[in-house]
């Protein structure tokens, strides 16, 4: 039976500043999550609530219904859905190791609200490597709870793009320490919650067969 994404009333209204409030919105609640400073905490709040206040005066609703609509109070709970850059230089894969807990994974993360996956997945492989590039085909779309990855509080999909490299060069970032590639038979410890060894396998299968078709669970 098809749910509906909520049983709520939408209380925008279309339009190019209810979409330049949404992204603010947006921008904020990330700070929220992510900031550990009382003061950027403030800062951050304060343009939330100025965001709600610009979606309220631009829609229908109130910046109490603007705020309940967009944290889905109510709404049906769907997957968070991550993606992963699998790009090769002949036999060889690019993999990053994350500062946060010093082991290997491709280069990926979120898939942001407002970014289809290619888009995530080139974003993420920019802001992780330098690498700017272009995703060209799903290899797989995993589940993570159904492969060998530690608990994790959330449902999470997984998607794996193959991608190409267009331009730029190999840049740490403060989420990444090192930028290496790695042939199957040479990874180097993996960070099991991002990446698990038979997800590579299966990016692997695919650089030796193109025409593999997409891998899912």
């Amino acid at each position: 039976m098809d749910v509906p994404e909520s049983s709520k009333q939408n209380p925008l209204a279309p339009g190019p500043w209810v979409e330049w409030a949404r992204k603010l919105l947006i921008m904020a609640e990330n700070g929220l999550h992510f900031s550990q400073d009382p003061f950027d905490q403030g800062r951050y709040q304060e343009l939330q609530g100025i965001a709600q206040q610009m979606m309220a005066s631009l829609g229908k609703g109130t910046p109490t219904q603007v705020e309940t609509f967009f944290r889905g109070d109510g709404g049906y709970p769907t997957p968070k859905l991550g993606v992963r850059a699998a790009v090769f230089r002949e036999d060889k894969i690019l993999l990053v190791r994350e500062t946060s807990d010093g082991l290997w994974t491709l280069p990926g993360g979120w898939c942001d609200v407002g970014d289809s996956p290619r888009q995530a997945t080139e974003r993420e492989l920019w802001e992780e490597t330098g690498f700017r590039g272009v995703a060209e085909k799903l290899l797989a779309v995993f589940d993570q709870r159904l492969h060998p990855h530690p608990p994790y509080p959330f449902h999470v999909i997984k998607m794996f793009f193959r991608c190409r490299i267009t331009g730029g060069e190999a840049t740490p970032s403060h989420e990444t320490s090192e930028i290496e590639f790695f042939g199957l038979d040479e990874l180097p410890e993996l960070s099991p919650l991002r990446v698990v060894r038979n997800q590579l396998e299966t990016v692997f299968a695919h650089r030796t067969d193109p025409d593999r078709p997409t891998d899912f669970d």
